[in-house]
Order: C-alpha cells, then sequence, then structure tokens
C-alpha cells in the first residue's frame, strides 16, 4: 500500500495537468486528442504493429478508439476496452496501447458510484492476474509484475476517486453559494419589504391625522370668519402649525432612511411626551379630550414610546373622522418596567367594523411588533375603545 501511495502521489501531478487542460477545451475534443496520444504513443514503442498484420494494428486501435466517449459511458466505455483486451490476451499480442485501461478505470473511478468502481476494479485485477500468468511467469518475474501492476491500478483507481470526491465537494460548495446568495436576496426583498410597509404606516398616520385637523380648522375658519374673525386668524394660525409639524413628520420619517439627513438628528421621533402637544391640537380641532399618563415614561424604549403616540394618534383620528359632533375621548396611558398600556376611549357611536380600512391594519401591525393584541371595538354601554399592552420585554421593537 505504501508503494501504491507512493505512485498515486506521483501519478496526481500530471493528472491534475491534463485535468486543467481539460477544462480549457472541448471535453469531446481533449478525449480525442487523448485517444490519439494513447493510439500513437503505443504505436510508436511497440513494434509489432509496423510487422505487417493488420491484428495487432485493429487491437491497438480497438483499445484507443473507445476513449473518445469515456465521458459519455464511462462504464461501457471501460467493458469495451476489457473485452479487446481479453481478446488481445488470447491472441498471445504484447501492446503497450493496454495503458487504455487504465485510462478507462480512471474514469469510472471518477465518473461512477462505489458499486460499478468496485466491478470495475475486479475485473481489472483478473486483467493483470492473466497477463502476469502468460507474459511474465515464464521469465520468473510473476510476483514483481503483479505488486508493480497492482499498485498501477490501485494508485490510479485512489486518484480517480479523489477526482470524483473533489468535484462532488466543488459542487457542494457552488449549491451552498447559490443557496446563500438566494437566501441574501431574499433577506434583502424582506427588508425592503419591510421598510417599505414602515414608511407606509408613518405617512398613513402623519398624513391622515395632519390633514383631518387640517380640513376641520379650515372648515371652522370659514364658519367663524364674519362673525369672530379674531377666532378664525387664531384656526388658521393653528393650521400654518398643523401643515409644518406635519412637514416636520415626513422629514424626520423620511430622514432615517437616509444617513446623511440631518432632519433626523433635528426632530426626533415623537414619544409619550409629545402627546401632550397632540392632545392640544385635537382640543383645538375640536375635539374635547382628557388625557391620563401614569407611571414614568422614562422607563419606556424610545422606539415603544413612538409606538404608544402613533396608536393614539391614529385612534384620535379615526373618533376625530367618524363620531358624531359633541364626542368626547380620553386617553389613558400606564407605563410600567415590563410594559405599557394605551387605551382610547370616546362615548360616541364608531363607524365601520373593527379591522376595517389602513388605520385599524396599521395599528394592529405595530401592536403585533410587541407581542400585543389590539383590541379595537364598541362598549357595552356606548361608544368605541382602542387598546393595547405592549410588551417591553418581548424583541419586537428591533422591528420597527
Amino acid at each position: 500500500m505504501k508503494y501504491a501511495a507512493f505512485v498515486s502521489a506521483r501519478m496526481a501531478r500530471p493528472v491534475r495537468a491534463l485535468s486543467r487542460a481539460g477544462g480549457r477545451i472541448p471535453a469531446t475534443a481533449f478525449d480525442a486528442c487523448l485517444a490519439a496520444v494513447v493510439f500513437f504513443g503505443g504505436a510508436g514503442l511497440n513494434g509489432a504493429v509496423y510487422q505487417g498484420a493488420m491484428g495487432p494494428l485493429l487491437l491497438h486501435a480497438a483499445l484507443a478508439a473507445p476513449l473518445v466517449w469515456r465521458r459519455r459511458a464511462p462504464l461501457a466505455v471501460f467493458c469495451v476496452v476489457a473485452a479487446v483486451a481479453f481478446v488481445q490476451w488470447l491472441a498471445d499480442i504484447q501492446l503497450l496501447t493496454d495503458v487504455a485501461l487504465l485510462v478507462a478505470m480512471y474514469t469510472v473511478a471518477a465518473r461512477c458510484p462505489w458499486r460499478r468502481t468496485l466491478a470495475a476494479a475486479v475485473v481489472l485485477e483478473a486483467g493483470i492476474l492473466l497477463a502476469c500468468a502468460r507474459w511474465a511467469a515464464p521469465y520468473g518475474g510473476l510476483l514483481s509484475a503483479i505488486v508493480f501492476l497492482n499498485a498501477v491500478a490501485v494508485a490510479v483507481v485512489l486518484t480517480g476517486v479523489n477526482t470524483r470526491i473533489r468535484r462532488a465537494y466543488l459542487g457542494s460548495l457552488r449549491d451552498r453559494a447559490l443557496r446563500l446568495e438566494r437566501e441574501r436576496d431574499q433577506r434583502a426583498m424582506l427588508a425592503v419589504a419591510g421598510e417599505r410597509a414602515r414608511v407606509a404606516r408613518e405617512m398613513h398616520d402623519i398624513v391622515t391625522h395632519n390633514l383631518s385637523v387640517m380640513v376641520a380648522l379650515a372648515d371652522g375658519a370659514g364658519f367663524a370668519q364674519r362673525r369672530s374673525p379674531d377666532r378664525a386668524a387664531a384656526a388658521m394660525r393653528q393650521i400654518s402649525d398643523t401643515g409644518r409639524q406635519a412637514l416636520t413628520d415626513m422629514r424626520r420619517s423620511l430622514g432615517v432612511l437616509r444617513a446623511d439627513e440631518p432632519e433626523a438628528l433635528r426632530h426626533p421621533m415623537p414619544g409619550i411626551a409629545e402627546l401632550e402637544s397632540l392632545a392640544g391640537q385635537m382640543r383645538a380641532a375640536g375635539l374635547p379630550l382628557r388625557l391620563d399618563l401614569e407611571g414614568d415614561p422614562a422607563l419606556v424604549p424610545v422606539a415603544a414610546q413612538l409606538t404608544v403616540f402613533r396608536l393614539a394618534q391614529e385612534a384620535l383620528t379615526n373618533t376625530f373622522k367618524h363620531a358624531p359632533p359633541g364626542t368626547s375621548a380620553e386617553v389613558l396611558v400606564r407605563c410600567s418596567p415590563e410594559s405599557v398600556t394605551v387605551e382610547v376611549t370616546d362615548d360616541g357611536r364608531g363607524v365601520g367594523p373593527p379591522g376595517s380600512g389602513h388605520g385599524i391594519v396599521g395599528m394592529r401591525e405595530r401592536a403585533a411588533a410587541y407581542g400585543a393584541t389590539l383590541r379595537a371595538g364598541p362598549l357595552p354601554g356606548g361608544g368605541w375603545q382602542v387598546s393595547a399592552t405592549l410588551d417591553l420585554g418581548t424583541a419586537g421593537e428591533r422591528v420597527l
């Protein structure tokens, strides 16, 4: 076995060189050149081809020609070459072109499963024993010939098996790289979709709320323009402030998408502290509102505070748009280290089933990011309530 390993190591270098050369030209052309090398090499080193008889020449060609198709049908080519070599043995003709058997054996080991490789190796071993018994035994070199030819055969088989294993390994690496690339693209697409959904929620909350307030203020200013010019002027100033606030919110939300956007730093995301200004804005638009804050808002992370603000904003906007005149609302925010609860209740009559519209859907998505279930629906005694309890121990805040 040591001698076989030595021969295998010595053969590995030319085999790799041939493999690299074969990779640069078409496979069929390479195999045709290999068959020609075996044919002309054997013919040039064996004088029996030129002794006039056609038998040796035909055997020589029959041994080399099948190598052209060795990649397409490795086992079939090996069987054909072995059969020709057996005919050669029966005719008692020695040809150096028997090296075609080793080439065919290498191809079987490199391209066929273990069982076919083992069967071909058994056939090759039988051929070695027959050849040594006929052509080496009469000269007393039977044992040395068997050892040498078996070492060469083992080296050929090991080289072919190593090539097959390496090819399978490289194929698995390529498949893994393709799979990782697809997974990376899918993650990128999911990230883009998630970012689009986030921006859509932000734009919906900002635009819907501020436009609803501006429309209400504009209607009030037009109604009070003749009877109370001062109140009309105050409403117009409130419209201007609301518009500026909407632009600031939009710059803030879109600025998060750009690292070089200074607006994102000058205008931080709204939180629980900004609920007071939201309440004042809704009161100015004509919605009586009471705000109750329990606990320390500093215990709530910034992202969770943004969620609380958006939930209250959207719920109040829905109340403002759908509740009948004279409706009043109440906002309750309860903070603790483990959770934060937001409840928005009005005494009007809600319109539409729970979950209808993009606003409710957006609120459910925001609440679900913190493991919360948004409850939105009418109260038994009249009115409408939107509530959710955010679990601050979840990792959902990183999603927003």
